[in-house]
């Protein structure tokens, strides 16, 4: 079994972090760790794990991750478990690369040949979103998100919660389905409001309808409402999302593959969330590899409902997108509302090995401040 020779990191545009793991045979395998605007905290870390498992096997995939979450003590949270699903989802492309069988094979074979997809209309603070809407349908697409609303006080007026009403309408005009991310901006005495007043539009979700520390709030929130309730992005273990599971506050869990931990606990999260019944939609507005790992993982999971894609996403600016530091872009190509599941050996994507280590020469780490959405009288509200 080929050692570990060498783990390199790219920070690249527009806000990637990816990661490459070389053995001693020369075989390589690309993992990506993107924790967006906490780019120099990953590095960080990923700095100590590079020097702890040079020489480590590299098949003995859940060695390693068993070693990071237990021996050093502190565990968890969005920093460790970023670094670590960057090299987690390498080392699972490596093997597979190897033994020349597409991710999922390891997996256990999968379920299905494509997935449903969405992609992101809106942008931060949302407008005119039907003709963004009518492109995204060109575009094959059948289903979108959007953020809820652009910024709301504690308690705002209601009539403030009328435009994400209307936006809604306009796009469920287009002929299409639509999710609504609240993003955590919405508080309790204003979210049941809103999902009150977006019930008879039928939104395909509601997202984040309450910051996820706030489990009680979530839970009361789903029993007041008919639209199923997904969130996950900000749930970094297994054991994050376990009270979600148990109080029955969640229908569709977002586990964010480059932010738990990778390939291993996705899977993990995925046949959990089986077990009560709950659908996994796996949260990525990230890059090719993070979604490539998704596909692969979901193409083996039952309770696989959609995926995000971050293809044209008001991220990614200056010329870079998820098509891009790829030798095979075309498989992101979208039909029907559903994309392929690549069957090519690893992670079924060929990475442009040039290309990220040129463009990763001077990239600037990108930064959620220009995100900051201030209320009237100058004060913080959430992102």
């Amino acid at each position: 079994m080929p050692a570990i020779a060498s783990i390199e990191y790219f920070r690249v545009p527009p806000r990637w972090l990816f990661v490459k793991i070389t053995d001693v045979e020369g075989q390589h395998g690309w993992g990506e760790a993107t924790l967006e605007g906490h780019t120099q905290a990953v590095e960080g870390c990923l700095d100590a794990y590079c020097e702890r498992y040079m020489g480590f096997e590299a098949d003995e995939i859940e060695q390693i991750w068993q070693m990071t979450w237990r021996m050093g003590f502190y565990r968890g949270g969005p920093v460790f478990m970023s670094a670590l699903a960057g090299i987690d989802i390498a080392l699972w492309d490596l093997k597979a690369r190897r033994l020349k069988v597409p991710l999922y094979q390891l997996l256990g074979g999968k379920v299905r040949s494509k997935l449903k997809v969405y992609a992101w209309i809106g942008g931060d603070q949302p407008s005119d979103v039907a003709p963004q809407a009518e492109v995204r349908k060109a575009q094959g697409f059948k289903a979108v998100k959007m953020n809820a609303n652009e910024n709301l006080g504690w308690l705002d007026s209601p009539s403030a919660l009328d435009a994400s009403v209307d936006r809604v309408r306009a796009v469920k005009a287009v002929g299409i389905d639509v999710g609504l991310d609240f993003h955590g901006r919405v508080h309790k005495p204003m979210a049941k409001q809103l999902a009150k007043a977006l019930e008879q539009h039928r939104p395909l979700f509601i997202e984040e309808p309450l910051l996820s520390e706030h489990v009680g709030g979530i839970k009361a929130l789903s029993e007041q409402t008919s639209i199923p309730i997904a969130l996950g992005e900000r749930l970094h273990s297994r054991w994050d999302v376990r009270p979600f599971l148990e109080a029955g506050a969640v229908d569709i869990l977002q586990p964010d593959v480059a932010h738990i931990g990778g390939v291993s606990e996705l899977r993990r999260i995925a046949a959990m969330a089986e077990a009560y019944d709950v659908a996994i939609a796996p949260h990525c507005p990230l890059g090719p590899i993070a979604l490539a790992a998704c596909v692969q993982v979901m193409a083996t999971t039952a309770n696989f409902a959609i995926q995000e894609m971050s293809l044209g996403i008001h991220y990614n600016v200056g010329g870079a997108d998820l098509t891009s530091y790829t030798c095979n872009p075309e498989v992101w190509n979208v039909k029907d509302g559903y994309i392929d599941v690549m069957t090519g050996p690893g992670l079924g994507i060929e990475i442009d090995e040039v290309q990220v280590r040129e463009l990763s020469k001077a990239t600037r780490p990108w930064v959620s401040l220009g995100h900051f959405l201030p209320g009237p009288g100058g004060e913080i509200r959430e992102w």
